[in-house]
């Protein structure tokens, strides 16, 4: 009788619990990094150093460590043209600064893998689709994309992929990169405006400006503070920090 009791008593406990939990953090962040034609390839270990001198910050760490859990989930993904949204850094939980300095080593040994013209509204959906297929649960979700430039010349419209991400209770954030080594700011429009009004939305979603004032990680550590810590800047906010 004892051991039939203690097999039913495993029974409804096994019932009881869940075959696979999330792993729960304050934070899934997709850092969706641009990588289409107008970035070259001494561009691209530029900005992937710029990542990772950030996220290795202690500012960033000790925004992370404020958090709840103490936890975030980051993954670095480089877009190009539909069809080339390449991860650079799978789905990885930063919880002190040995894990970041893991992502950091990942970031900067990685080949490129994207290429060809601007496809946002495609970087955004592939975002969103990294979200909602991982084993991880966060508190809040953030796209985090960068880019060069405004612009998408192939697959969905940036509205329609924005539109479903915000309906996901995903927020998008934006870096708008106006000098990277350096190009300069597009000649036709105010880059910062167009990000503001075609791309980010969401809670707190706000447009951080790199330029030639300020280095590309110093804009990157204060987006990653802003994110990581849930603020929303007064105004658009440039890389000084």
């Amino acid at each position: 009788m004892v051991k039939v009791a203690a097999s039913l008593w495993l029974v409804v406990m096994l019932a009881a619990t869940p075959a696979c939990a999330d792993e729960p953090v304050d934070l899934e962040l997709v850092l969706l990094a641009d990588a289409s034609q107008s970035i070259d390839d001494r561009e691209i270990a530029f900005q992937r150093q710029g990542y990772a001198a950030a996220i290795t910050h202690p500012q960033v760490l000790n925004a992370i460590a404020s958090g709840f859990s103490g936890r975030i989930a980051v993954t670095y993904v480089e877009w190009g043209t539909t069809g080339s949204q390449e991860v650079v850094v799978p789905w990885t939980i930063i919880d002190g600064a040995a894990s970041a300095d893991t992502v950091a080593a990942e970031l900067v040994a990685a080949p490129r893998m994207a290429f060809g013209r601007n496809a946002i509204g495609a970087a955004i959906e592939a975002a969103q689709s990294l979200i909602e297929t991982n084993a991880i649960d966060g508190h809040r979700k953030v796209i985090d994309l960068s880019a060069d430039s405004a612009n998408s010349f192939s697959g969905p419209p940036i509205e329609t992929a924005r539109d479903q991400a915000l309906a996901a209770g995903i927020t998008i954030n934006g870096l708008a990169i106006l000098c990277r080594i350096c190009s300069g700011r597009p000649a036709f429009y105010d880059l910062e405006a167009a990000f503001a009004s075609r791309i980010i939305g969401g809670p707190g979603s706000f447009v951080v400006t790199a330029d030639g004032n300020t280095s590309f990680a110093e804009a990157v550590r204060r987006k990653l503070v802003l994110e990581i810590a849930g603020d929303m800047p007064s105004s658009t906010a440039n890389g000084e920090g």
